[in-house]
């Protein structure tokens, strides 16, 4: 059984790029291994993720998540099981969303900026999924 998990979570320190490319080898590295696919969304000192693939293994890698030091205030914003994959070319995508058209963001959230917390998950998704229609994702990973 597929299921995706969409959540959201504040840095408890700030990273830099250099960390930044590490948890991200390391994700595509480990969720290759497990058949997971996704897209990490940075803005600020949020995080916002993706994961899609089987049941224990994304739950597995959730509370992993849930109990790793650099998150805080981790919130489960759409669980849901999936007949497919919507981001399954991506063992872990990559947006930095600072860089993303105020428009789009407005177009999702009260106001142009990346707001998990003030709204829906499924908000949320659809703008990750516009992402990808739009290719605004980088490193799809192997």
């Amino acid at each position: 059984m597929l299921v995706r998990c969409l959540y959201a979570s504040q840095r408890s320190s700030p990273i830099d790029e250099t960390a930044l490319e590490d948890i991200l080898l390391q994700s595509r590295r480990n969720n290759a291994e497990l058949g997971v696919t996704g897209l990490l969304c940075v803005a600020d000192n949020l995080f916002i993720q993706v994961l899609e693939g089987g049941r224990d293994e994304v739950c597995g890698l959730y509370n992993k998540i849930v109990q790793d030091e650099r998150h805080s205030q981790v919130r489960l914003l759409v669980y849901e099981e999936i007949s497919e994959r919507q981001f399954g070319s991506w063992t872990m995508g990559h947006v930095d969303a600072d860089k993303l058209n105020p428009a789009m963001l407005l177009k999702y959230f009260r106001r142009p900026k990346l707001d998990p917390f003030g709204s829906s998950g499924a908000a949320t998704m659809s703008l990750l999924s516009e992402l990808v229609a739009s290719a605004s994702i980088a490193n799809r990973g192997e």
